[in-house]
């Protein structure tokens, strides 16, 4: 399907650029398309070295975290709640800490990190998997929250931000929080009806209401506040809760007795790896959104988009965002290049930058976390998942498009 819409992107912007020349007489679309080409080439290197530091950096802590034994306490915070929503997994299965260890990396916004140890729980839970070749409720559980994103810190969205120069990065802190918990909740929801899980279980309720209680009073909190009020604080709840949990990790990791300086060392080697298998990826979707862009295809399709939000009367600024929307599902690296192409065409703290930056912290790529994942351990019928994590989507682009607004609007 990728390799389709890839090609699709070019078969289009050739075919906008020929009827531009022949029909409109604009001799110049094709050195347009091909500037296009280079500009993004190079700006794909510029993001992949900045975001080689970045992994490197994070990688590192959370490989302090998981010599501290922190991942470890993670999952036997995690085990009672997991053994009521996966209840074929026996408790204390090596699944269960695999499973929170790829939260984990979710949580601080390291995608790329959590695809090796999502892949290795989806493994583990492949062992109890009495089908080769059809999924079991736990893994679609597991990988519908995966594709709902569970974003905490979006410390990956933060650079992005940062490297485009934005005033302050983590802006967007909090409405990704709300979007990825709408998101996260959704695909819950969605799986428990599937498979008839028990959410009134009062361990399963107590989980639920407990983080239902901090999101209210987070939200009572933020009720009164004006939008700039509600800027000013996401910035400062985003740095303190970055900061804090990098302490936390050096803190609980010298307590333990953890060489935290060799541990953070082993741990951030992985990250120049990552980063740079990264870039053939980010390049490929780049150049492809770059000369859709510069062919008018992409501004064509929005504005069509946007006179039937003005026929509405709904106010339009959300439609230049909607690209990182409609790609997210499909590509985490055509969704980034949107997100960027976007911040670097209207400015990266503009509204549609914003909703951009929002959209790409609220949910996951649902195809290729389906095609990884179960691609991984050969399961070729996936049953209900592919459904549940849409519907994890939709919640999540609906409610980061409500929260910029009442944030940045």
């Amino acid at each position: 399907m990728l390799n389709g819409i890839w090609l699709s992107f070019f078969l289009a912007a050739f075919a906008a650029a020929l009827w531009q020349w022949l029909g409109a007489g604009d001799a110049e679309i094709f050195a347009r398309l091909v500037q296009s080409l280079f500009d993004m080439a190079e700006l794909s290197v510029e993001i992949v070295i900045v975001l080689a530091g970045t992994m490197t950096l994070w990688l590192g802590f959370l490989a302090i975290a998981e010599k501290a034994g922190m991942i470890r306490l993670m999952a036997r915070l995690l085990d009672p709640l997991f053994r009521r929503l996966m209840p074929e997994v026996p408790s204390g299965h090596p699944a269960m800490g695999l499973i929170s260890m790829n939260f984990a990396a979710n949580i601080l916004g390291l995608d790329n990190a959590a695809t090796p140890i999502g892949i290795k729980a989806m493994h583990a839970l492949q062992s109890l998997n009495p089908s080769s070749e059809r999924a079991s409720n736990a893994q679609i559980l597991f990988l519908v929250l995966n594709t709902s994103s569970l974003t905490l810190l979006p410390v990956t969205i933060f650079m992005y931000r940062a490297q485009q120069g934005a005033a302050e990065p983590t802006a967007v802190f909090l409405p990704i929080l709300l979007a990825t918990t709408a998101s996260s909740l959704a695909g819950l929801l969605s799986v428990a009806l599937m498979q008839r899980l028990k959410l009134w279980q009062p361990v399963v309720l107590a989980y639920l209401l407990g983080a239902g209680l901090a999101l209210g009073v987070l939200l009572a909190v933020l009720a009164g506040m004006s939008a700039q009020a509600l800027a000013a604080t996401s910035t400062l709840v985003g740095n303190l809760t970055l900061f804090g949990i990098v302490v936390l990790f050096l803190s609980v990791g010298a307590l333990r007795r953890v060489n935290v300086y060799e541990a953070f060392i082993e741990g951030a080697k992985e990250g120049v790896r990552f980063s740079v298998t990264l870039l053939p990826y980010l390049i490929a979707m780049l150049v492809a959104v770059g000369v859709l862009r510069a062919s008018g295809v992409l501004d064509a399709g929005l504005e069509g988009v946007r006179w039937l939000a003005e026929g509405l009367g709904w106010d339009t600024r959300f439609v230049d965002a909607l690209p990182t929307a409609f790609i997210k599902p499909l590509s985490g690296s055509g969704a980034r290049a949107m997100m960027i192409e976007t911040m670097d065409s209207f400015g990266v703290d503009s509204f549609p930058a914003l909703l951009a930056a929002t959209m790409q912290g609220s949910t996951e790529t649902t195809f290729y976390v389906l095609a990884v994942y179960f691609g991984a351990v050969g399961i070729r019928k996936i049953r209900h998942g592919l459904g549940c994590a849409l519907v994890a989507d939709l919640a999540g682009i609906l409610t980061a498009i409500g929260v910029c607004y009442w944030f940045f609007g």
